[in-house]
């Protein structure tokens, strides 16, 4: 019989849990696009985009996913022919990489496998390697969502500054923005995407660019640039509508304003951080609890470079996928897929699965979703040690 007749809970990495609220300020007519409330609205949402950042940076919008912010960042960084250097630890550093590619720049990727974060060191080497400055920009993954591998960008953009390598710093923060730590100034970060579905609370449609001055002026004299990606006009808009090059995405910004609003005004960036990454070790405590008895592990060993918005597993035998598949069926929790682990078709591609826990998440809510999880592991008889929910709730009494 199953259990899943009820709410759903959808524990996959993006789109996240929508607050109630966030979805009740989208809830209503269309305003008016030209002047008034909208104009003042939209000029509140880029001023709190910079304080979630921590950035006094220029900041674009568009109505896009994430991988529009991916083309946005190429087509003003670059001219055909250029070079970026790419630092790769899973699908989402290598789609970046691609796409780069495919609109005529030059890669030249560092792969740092799919278990281990970047090492600075061998960026370092690469950039000193380059000593006709080819290398216009490095592409830098804070959090692979498909690995769940946090880099540390502040190690990256010293490597760089040893290096004494004049290169853009740019960061995808697509999987970690307003769930870890992120410091666009201090850090040194020249441009920063962001998109609208994850730690932001908000549907999937908005894609943000952070753009440093020195990235601004790069961008000038790059020859990728079309009239929609151009950030130029979206970021110093003579008229309203040039901040979205059309029609403002206007109930999104209703969505951003409200979740920007709980997040910085209400619960406070630190303690927002500080949230993700304690349900982050609950999960991470369970795994290790169940993988005592059981061919199950996390995918990043060391703590320090694990996510706080997502934790990505491996259950052997084809038990992620059975699990998966249980937990949606008989539980009505849905869990992500795993992602570029191991080949598209393969038996070992049911091995991998991954457990969100950003944005409007709370404790309640992790330990329901690893309490159907244990429940999942007993009904299939896949091996697994005790004590996974115990662990997991320690942690959430440690973190209260």
């Amino acid at each position: 019989m199953s259990l899943a007749h009820g709410r759903s809970y959808l524990a996959i990495p993006g789109p996240s849990v929508m607050p109630e609220r966030v979805l009740a300020a989208m809830h209503r007519s269309a305003p008016n696009i030209y002047e008034g409330d909208l104009v003042d609205l939209t000029g509140q949402v880029v001023a709190d985009l910079r304080r979630v950042a921590l950035s006094t940076s220029h900041v674009a919008i568009y109505i896009c996913n994430g991988h529009g912010t991916w083309e946005a960042s190429i087509a003003n960084i670059f001219s055909r022919g250029d070079k970026v250097l790419s630092l790769q630890t899973g699908r989402f550093g290598q789609g970046w990489a691609a796409q780069a590619e495919a609109m005529g720049v030059t890669v030249e990727a560092l792969d740092f496998g799919l278990t281990t974060p970047v090492d600075p060191n061998r960026v370092e080497a690469a950039l000193r390697a380059d000593t006709g400055h080819d290398i216009k920009a490095v592409f830098l993954t804070h959090v692979d969502t498909a690995t769940s591998i946090r880099n540390d960008v502040a190690a990256v953009r010293a490597a760089m500054d040893a290096a004494g390598h004049p290169a853009l710093l740019a960061v995808d923060c697509i999987a970690s923005l307003a769930c870890d730590a992120f410091r666009f100034d201090d850090w040194g970060v020249d441009v920063m995407i962001a998109a609208s579905q994850k730690g932001l609370m908000v549907p999937p449609g908005l894609g943000f660019v952070w753009v440093s001055d020195k990235a601004l002026a790069v961008s000038r004299s790059a020859d990728l640039r079309t009239p929609y990606w151009d950030w130029a006009p979206r970021i110093a808009p003579d008229f309203y509508y040039q901040h979205f090059c059309g029609t403002a995405p206007t109930h999104h910004l209703f969505g951003m304003a409200e979740s920007l609003k709980m997040i910085l005004d209400e619960e406070g960036l630190p303690h927002v951080w500080a949230r993700h990454q304690a349900l982050a070790r609950a999960v991470a405590a369970a795994f290790e609890a169940w993988g005592q008895g059981g061919d199950l592990a996390l995918n990043v060993a060391d703590p320090a470079f694990r996510a706080g918005s997502v934790t990505a597993a491996r259950i052997g035998q084809g038990g992620a996928e059975r699990l998966r598949r249980w937990c949606e069926a008989e539980a009505g929790v849905t869990l992500g897929i795993g992602l570029g682990m191991a080949a598209m078709g393969s038996a070992e591609a049911d091995d991998f699965l991954r457990v969100a826990h950003m944005g409007h998440v709370n404790a309640h809510m992790t330990l329901g979703v690893l309490a159907v999880m244990e429940a999942g592991l007993q009904a299939l008889n896949i091996p697994h040690g005790a004590g996974g929910i115990q662990a997991a709730a320690a942690v959430v009494a440690a973190g209260a």
